[in-house]
């Protein structure tokens, strides 16, 4: 294979798995994410390559905090938001176009039922809305990417049943650092959490924390979870 990078081929084949490519790509995150940093009410994007802990870290939160989490994935699947079904790779090309339509809709759904619940208790609630899904950065200007260390992102995938076609494709995408570099093309915000050999709790309270101090405009707080410090670019031969 000539004319690619190894880089530029495995960057590629991922986002064939989850992306249009015939798609117009300069559309922008939802408008209705708040930047505001005084702000009570937030979108956050948690994404991060497949196995490094978003969907664990996302139920802590629901149970922890109370924080609406929108499980785009399973929404893509439940409600058909894709434009087509790729049957050898077992997975579906989404359609961001409809993706967009369909979040607009439960976020204006979610700040009338808050807008409810502040009438009736009268107080200021805190939204906070999370977007749990690889897909997540292409969608919110706020993004936390969760990180593994490649080898043991195989050992978790390897526990989940993927193909081992799947399982070195993700890996590369991770040391590669595919997905934090898209998070930088498309957000305002990035942070980066290490879950390499950490519970998830520990994960979750890293992610709780970058939104409170989001949300309490203390942002120069969050130095350390600044993205850059992690190269695994020689971990996957």
């Amino acid at each position: 294979m000539t004319g690619k990078s190894r880089t530029t081929r495995i960057a590629d084949r991922y986002r064939y798995w989850h992306r249009d490519p015939n798609s117009d790509s300069s559309w922008p995150a939802l408008s209705i994410t708040a930047i505001n940093p005084i702000s009570l009410s937030m979108l956050i994007g948690l994404t991060g390559t497949p196995g490094t802990g978003k969907t664990s870290v996302s139920r802590l939160l629901e149970k922890r905090r109370g924080w609406k989490v929108v499980y785009l994935n399973d929404l893509i699947k439940e409600e058909h938001l894709y434009s087509e079904v790729d049957e050898e790779r077992d997975a579906v090309i989404a359609d961001m176009e409809m993706i967009k339509e369909r979040l607009a809709g439960i976020l204006e759904e979610e700040k009338n039922r808050n807008a409810e619940k502040e009438k009736r208790d009268a107080k200021k609630e805190e939204s906070i809305t999370i977007i749990e899904s690889h897909l997540a950065h292409y969608i919110t200007d706020i993004v936390i990417v969760l990180r593994a260390y490649p080898p043991e992102l195989k050992k978790r995938l390897e526990k989940r049943g993927y193909s081992e076609e799947k399982i070195n494709e993700n890996a590369e995408a991770e040391a590669i650092d595919l997905i934090l570099a898209e998070a930088f093309e498309w957000c305002k915000k990035v942070f980066e959490v290490n879950t390499t050999g950490r519970p998830a709790e520990e994960t979750a309270e890293d992610v709780e924390k970058i939104i409170d101090y989001l949300l309490s405009g203390e942002e120069d707080e969050l130095s350390e979870y600044n993205p850059g410090s992690l190269n695994w670019i020689d971990s996957v031969p």
